[in-house]
């Protein structure tokens, strides 16, 4: 079924350029952005979309977001970049903010968010070695199935999606696996001496928004407790006030051992990531044993600060979770048949598209698009919605109208 409009030649330029000198990695929706404001994203031709997948949480602020683009704009005119072989003026500052924001102790500033989550397992190791007295390069890290926190080589040793890992063996030792949202499994895990921690996902975001039951992270923060193992919270997509609290973990006041942020923690600038710990795991590591050229770096310190300053004074949590709950209901009362599930927390939702076409939810994203609405499936019949968390109850409205008119399109497929 051909759900989408016609291209335009100046789209299909753009595309031409990519499919012939880019590395086919991606399988974007044929659209070609160069502009973005708040929740709107204009492509080449000058097409508004509503942006409902917002850099996958990296725009919770909304797009361009003018204080932000400032702080970025004053800064990259006075300093961008030192290395860490020197201090900057901002670095110090920008520790002191963060680790106030959070509650922590220390900080170490990355960049990318799969740089963070390598950052934790090191730092896991480390400590696991030195404070929990593992033997040498036996140390365990226990992730749940289903996680995902990017393609890295470490990142695809913990994965269970062969999209990921297959034919880019050999793998990471030292990874162990257990189910999501089973205490019981996780038990099992941790009881081995050798496990140093737990790192695992608030709610699984690229799995398609999976949200554990009530008591879930409790019981995760219990048993770390009680087996002395780390608990990790890898909060890049979950955290910064997208699920309705400024952390996932909030909903249930659990505080993770380290927490791991990034994507958002910019605005959608430039890569920004951190992990926070407090001194007994973070004092372990040494001048030379971890570090990155760009981490830390000025331009990025200023623009995180005000990343996180416009979260707390635009209110932007408690528009999440009014906003998401006004999605899902309104998502609820189309009762559309195509609708299997829908789920999330916040703006961070997914609808699983019920459809004997395993094709539906791509179609659903065409039809979506050609509305003026922006979205893309993930493990075939699931779509995330997850606009920017400026969006108001009017627009909420009229997004279900587009979504409502696009699902109508599925009869067609059935």
């Amino acid at each position: 079924m051909h759900t989408t409009t016609a291209l335009s030649a100046k789209t299909q330029y753009y595309l031409d350029l990519e499919q012939a000198h880019g590395a086919h990695n991606y399988h974007p929706l044929p659209v070609v952005l160069q502009r973005g404001e708040g929740v709107y994203l204009w492509d080449v031709d000058g097409q508004r979309y509503y942006d409902f997948l917002s850099g996958y949480s990296a725009v919770n602020q909304g797009h361009c977001h003018p204080r932000i683009v400032g702080a970025l704009t004053r800064q990259a005119q006075q300093l961008t970049l030192t290395s860490r072989a020197f201090h900057s003026n901002l670095l110090g500052e920008y520790e002191q903010y963060i680790t106030r924001y959070f509650g922590y102790d220390k900080v170490l500033p990355m960049n990318t968010g799969v740089e963070g989550g390598e950052t934790a397992i090191k730092l896991a190791r480390r400590w696991g070695y030195v404070k929990k007295g593992i033997p040498e390069n036996k140390a365990r890290i226990v992730f749940a199935k289903g996680n995902f926190w990017g393609r890295t080589l470490a990142a695809i040793s913990s994965s269970t999606d062969p999209s990921s890992y297959h034919q880019f063996g050999p793998y990471m030792p030292g990874f162990d696996l257990v189910e999501y949202n089973d205490l019981a499994d996780l038990e099992r895990a941790l009881q081995h001496p050798d496990v140093a921690a737990f790192m695992v996902e608030p709610i699984q975001g690229e799995a398609g928004v999976v949200v554990p039951h009530d008591g879930y992270l409790q019981g995760v923060r219990q048993l770390c407790t009680h087996y002395n193992v780390l608990f990790i919270a890898d909060e890049i997509q979950t955290g910064l006030c997208r699920t309705g609290r400024l952390l996932a973990c909030d909903h249930e006041h659990v505080r993770p051992d380290m927490l791991v942020l990034g994507k958002a923690l910019s605005g959608g600038l430039l890569p920004v990531s951190a992990v926070l710990a407090d001194d007994f795991i973070m004092m372990n590591i040494h001048p030379g044993e971890h570090g990155s050229t760009y981490g830390g770096n000025p331009l990025a310190c200023a623009v995180a600060m005000e990343a996180l300053q416009v979260l707390q004074d635009e209110h932007m949590a408690a528009n999440a979770d009014a906003m998401g709950q006004l999605l899902r209901q309104q998502l609820a009362d189309l009762q559309s048949p195509y609708i299997g599930t829908i789920r999330g927390r916040g703006l961070l939702n997914a609808i699983v598209i019920k459809h004997p076409n395993p094709e539906a939810a791509w179609d659903l994203c065409l039809a979506l698009k050609d509305r003026g609405l922006l979205a893309k499936p993930t493990h075939g019949d699931k779509i995330r919605f997850a606009p920017p968390l400026s969006i108001t109850a009017d627009q909420i409205t009229e997004c279900v109208g587009i979504i409502a008119s696009a699902l109508a399109t599925l009869d067609e497929l059935a």
